[in-house]
């Protein structure tokens, strides 16, 4: 076991070793690095995020011309054991996996395979948002994790490397857990994040399958490049785990001009056909949306592009200036058409304004993806009722549907837990798409499972009355196995739609 390994100065850890691990089980795989919701998605879907955290951190460790390698086992399609192969053959000092809750009792058998497995010792370093790893008893707990990197970490991991390279003492680094020569836990502050988005190197993508990676609102064309224009998010959500577990609500915008400075390089060199940005909220700030509308088209940069956004942010002069700039597609989260569960986990939409904003986006062809939610705090059949039809008669390309996962770190998991809502006996139950692990006053665990079985069987007659195609209504079959007790007979329900 990698307990308490120790360099000196014949063996400083310069080569670096950056995983996102395989995670998967019979017909599902995981997606962790990358998702704002880690979670299992079934075999013939093609869904699968670009692991920025990791590749930033590898870019910034390259920059300082350490040496690193960045695999990511889920993208790359690899076994354990070709994962692993991959470790030895690089023969790092440090090894850095990101890991998640949902994923994290796999995390940890294949963090003791790679410990068995190794050829050379190396300290192994966890890091991602897994709020208990805050906790100094995990680390003395799992003997295999030398490190914890808390937050957003990559300036700290940055700063570790350093301070080991130099054969420091890692209590000059803010924002870790280590264990000390006698195995106790050390906590060394919190971490720092790091304030201008734009001082962020390119992520390191040449590690990268980088034709492998898809999240495509509205079919925008292949392959799209997934990028970050901001970092964090200023808003509340008492759900959502990356502003509150890995960089504290710290909202920090990119210049227009830098992120289409990246857009060309990166596109010229890859063939991205297509933008997509996954930031928290894309659309804060109306005129920093209109100059990156603006300089988009100056540069005569013809790619069509796609964002994660607010509808209450958006307005007309806004979203027509996205449309003639090659904007094709928005995601847009409504969860509830109750503003009084909304105001529960503070969400703060006016779904009025939301209404009309996704009015004016349909009318200007920008196509529409809303995600939706059950179990939110005072859920009933009713309000599930009322969010099925506002679905139905927002009528977007696409949507979501999901039971509100409450995550370790997260208010909501804190304010769940102490009235007995919440039940977690294992951590992978916190997925979302197959099981809940909440109620409501009114309405049970199955009953929200059930409430979620029923919004998407509701939602492919509603589609399929709008007369789609065979094809379209292929694609949300596809997605019904993850909510129907028997796939087998959504697949005959479908054909007999069709």
């Amino acid at each position: 076991m990698a307990v308490d390994v120790q360099f000196n100065k014949e063996m400083v850890p310069v080569k670096i070793f950056l995983g996102n691990a395989p995670w998967k089980k019979p017909g599902f795989y995981g997606v962790r690095a990358g998702s704002r919701w880690p979670h299992f998605e079934v075999d013939n879907n093609r869904y699968m995020p670009f692991p920025f955290q990791l590749a930033y951190a590898t870019a910034f460790l390259e920059q300082e011309k350490f040496e690193v390698l960045l695999v990511d086992g889920i993208a790359a399609h690899l076994s354990d054991t070709q994962f692993i192969e991959k470790i030895n053959d690089f023969r790092p000092d440090i090894i850095v996996l990101e890991v998640s809750t949902p994923s994290l009792t796999a995390d940890l058998k294949i963090a003791d395979k790679i410990v068995q497995e190794l050829y050379k010792p190396a300290r192994l370093v966890f890091c991602g948002p897994h709020a208990p790893m805050g906790d100094p008893e995990f680390i003395e707990r799992h003997l295999d994790v030398d490190i914890v990197l808390l937050g957003e970490y990559e300036l700290t991991l940055l700063n570790m490397v350093k301070v080991l390279a130099e054969d420091k003492s890692l209590l000059e680094v803010p924002g870790l857990i280590y264990r000390d020569q006698a195995g106790k836990a050390v906590p060394t502050g919190k971490a720092q994040i790091v304030r201008d988005a734009d001082a962020f190197p390119w992520p390191a993508r040449h590690f990268l399958p980088m034709d492998n990676y898809f999240d495509n609102p509205g079919n925008i064309p292949e392959p799209a490049l997934q990028m970050w224009a901001s970092r964090g998010c200023p808003y509340s959500c008492s759900y959502c785990i990356w502003p509150q577990l890995m960089d504290g609500n710290s909202y920090r915008p990119r210049q227009p001009e830098k992120i289409l400075d990246e857009i060309e390089q990166v596109c010229s060199v890859y063939g991205h056909k297509s933008i997509y940005f996954d930031d928290d909220t894309f659309n804060i700030g109306k005129g920093r949306m209109l100059a990156f509308c603006r300089e988009k088209n100056r540069r005569g940069l013809d790619l069509p592009w796609a964002i994660m956004a607010r509808a209450d942010l958006m307005d007309r002069e806004i979203l027509e200036a996205m449309a003639a700039s090659g904007l094709k597609a928005v995601k847009y989260g409504v969860e509830s058409a109750e503003p009084d569960l909304l105001a529960r986990v503070g969400k703060k939409l006016d779904l009025n304004l939301v209404i009309e904003n996704i009015r004016i986006t349909k009318s200007l062809g920008i196509k529409i993806h809303l995600t939706f939610m059950f179990g939110i705090p005072g859920e009933t059949r009713a309000s599930v009722e009322k969010t099925v039809q506002l679905a139905k008669r927002l009528n977007p390309e696409s949507v979501q549907f999901s039971i509100m996962t409450p995550l370790p770190g997260t208010r909501i998991y804190d304010e769940l837990l102490e009235c007995g809502h919440l039940k977690v006996t294992d951590w992978e139950q916190l997925d979302g798409y197959f099981s809940s692990v909440v109620r409501t006053e009114s309405m049970s665990a199955d009953d929200l499972e059930e409430a979620v079985r029923y919004a998407w069987r509701s939602w492919v007659k509603h589609k399929a009355f709008k007369g789609l195609t065979a094809s379209h209504l292929i694609g949300v079959a596809k997605m019904l196995p993850r909510y129907c007790r028997n796939p087998i007979a959504a697949w005959k329900q479908m054909r007999r739609m069709m």
